[in-house]
């Protein structure tokens, strides 16, 4: 028996002389709960948390790792509510829908997932793509590949003709009748259904195309494409598997029958009016903006041949309107997420959306709060996301200036920790 506990004991002592934390010494920290930064401080990880934060400039033990970040500005991660990160917008992205294999997008996604990961986006939300998103949420959490954590809705639910119908563009022989397993529904009973398939395949989130869209090869980008039976049929479905809700929503009236049919998140939000406003108020409903795809879209429908002619139409007349409605919305009161629609413009840029919430009137650090502490909460993790905290999960970045005062500094990350793995340091 004492030979046992000994030996054990022995093993106790090992484990602490070889067991390695990061001590990261900041020169600034900011606080994104409520905005503030503290000058010289010290981030200590242990394995994959946060275990404290101390006031001034400290060292571990001799065999722990010193990061000098102490002329840098430090912050959590950040977190994306809105990408497709199977994709990227092209010219000849509607001709892959027919010569790319699931292969050809999976190893393109590994490249993207990989730039998301270092522009400082330790997390993003998944919303809509073929279900290669979901191989790729499995192969990132196996230290597979490097990128970001993703929550996914595997493939979007629409409407037959619905923004996020796949056969959309098709020609008549090849369209077929696709249903809930693929992701089109035409009743609460399909709805339901299509949740369920969706959970099946091993989704995180719901995510339907309340209103016509600008990318598909549809006529309307704004007219409302789910009843609001339909609606709360997948949402209440949703709720019952702890499954998030959005809706990609341009048009006014479909933001409407979302809201009142239970959906947390209204993506986009192009021709929201006051009276949406007020009910998003009413129902605690976030807005996820993405100005960056309304802007980018707009400069490239300017290309003749990038998108076919009728998309480059709504493109102009939508994508205009993303940052003023969102300034809008914002003054009025609407809770804010953060997202981008990352894959209609290239991925790695995602940060840009700081500088025109901004321009929009939002400050710095509650748009950061937006990317970090409310993004966390809106996922269920506001308990160890968003924040560097003590217990926290060690997702950790940093940037060469003060982004409260110069946001597009986040433009330019130097430093990337995600779960405690260093990924790019200066």
């Amino acid at each position: 028996m004492f030979k046992k506990v000994l030996n054990f004991s022995c093993l106790l002592i090992s484990v602490s002389l070889f067991s390695q934390d990061i001590y990261l010494q900041c020169g600034q920290l900011l606080d994104t709960k409520n905005g503030k930064l503290s000058d010289e401080v010290t981030v200590v990880v242990s394995g994959n948390k946060i275990t404290k934060i101390e006031n001034g400039f400290i060292s571990g033990r001799e065999q722990d790792q010193l990061l000098d970040l102490r002329d840098k500005t430090v912050l959590p991660g950040l977190i994306d509510m809105h990408v497709h990160i199977e994709g990227q917008s092209s010219p000849d992205r509607y001709l892959k829908r027919f010569t790319d294999n699931e292969a050809d997008v999976a190893l393109q996604s590994t490249v993207y997932a990989e730039r998301t990961l270092m522009a400082g986006f330790t997390t993003v939300r998944d919303l809509g793509g073929s279900g290669v998103n979901i191989a790729l949420r499995k192969a990132i959490n196996k230290g597979i590949v490097k990128g970001p954590r993703i929550f996914t809705s595997g493939k979007s639910i629409a409407t037959t003709g619905g923004h996020a119908d796949p056969t959309n563009g098709y020609k008549m022989a090849n369209m077929g009748d696709p249903g809930p397993k693929e992701g089109v529904v035409n009743s609460p009973e399909d709805g339901r259904k299509a949740v369920r398939q969706r959970y099946k395949e091993g989704a995180d989130v719901i995510k339907i195309t309340a209103t016509g869209g600008v990318l598909s090869v549809a006529k309307s980008g704004s007219n409302p494409q789910f009843t609001i039976e339909e609606i709360k049929a997948i949402t209440e479905t949703a709720n019952d598997y702890g499954m998030l809700t959005a809706a990609h929503a341009h048009g006014d009236l479909g933001m409407q029958r979302a809201i009142k049919g239970g959906i947390k998140t209204i993506e986009h939000g192009s021709y929201m009016s006051e009276e949406t406003m007020d009910l998003m108020k009413q129902y605690n409903v976030y807005m996820v903006p993405t100005i960056s795809a309304g802007k980018k879209v707009v400069e490239k429908a300017k290309i003749p041949g990038y998108f076919p002619e009728v998309v480059a139409k709504k493109a102009i007349e939508v994508g205009a309107l993303v940052q003023e409605t969102f300034g809008k919305a914002y003054k009025k009161g609407v809770l804010i997420g953060f997202g981008t629609d990352a894959g209609v413009f290239p991925h790695g840029e995602n940060a840009i959306e700081f500088q025109y919430m901004v321009e929009a009137g939002m400050p710095a650090t509650e748009a950061i709060k937006a990317a970090t502490v409310t993004n966390a909460e809106l996922l269920g993790m506001g308990d160890s996301l968003g924040q560097i905290q003590g217990g926290f999960i060690a997702d950790i970045i940093a940037v060469e200036n003060d982004p409260v005062k110069d946001v597009k500094t986040l433009q330019n990350v130097v430093f990337v920790m995600k779960e405690g793995i260093i990924y790019k340091q200066p």
